[in-house]
């Protein structure tokens, strides 16, 4: 009779506590942190003044010396009449000059479009390297 007055008193207790819990299903509480806040308006913050992920790119072309960013730029310049719907970029990293070309975001895209331009430019190659966030 103890065990059944026990059972019957906790099951009281218990369903008391789930009432409790009980919520309108309208209304939310959210309790934040400020310094959570504060975190994630830096994240924002640096992707709009840094947009850029981890990706893939190829490099058609390096070159150092006295007329290597002529060399560069005029490479750019004609990569860019062939194929104006894919980015060229120039960059420089002592002592060479670099053509970089594509955002690519696998390295599987990157290789189909190595693949399509490989005859124009025998010498390139996939590289890993920051792009600009894709559009959707």
């Amino acid at each position: 009779m103890k065990k059944l007055v026990g059972i019957i008193f906790f099951l009281v207790i218990i369903s008391g506590n789930m009432t409790a819990q009980n919520t309108n299903e309208n209304n939310s509480v959210v309790i934040s942190n400020a310094r959570i806040d504060t975190l994630v308006q830096l994240h924002i913050e640096h992707n709009k003044k840094y947009p850029v992920v981890q990706g893939y790119r190829i490099q058609i072309l390096m070159a150092s010396g006295n007329d290597a960013l002529d060399i560069t730029e005029e490479a750019k310049t004609i990569f860019l009449e062939k194929y104006p719907n894919t980015p060229a970029y120039l960059t420089f990293d002592e002592p060479d000059y670099r053509v970089r070309v594509g955002d690519f975001r696998t390295r599987l895209n990157a290789e189909k479009f190595l693949d399509k331009i490989n005859r124009k430019y025998p010498g390139a190659w996939v590289i890993q390297d920051y792009i600009n966030f894709p559009e959707y």
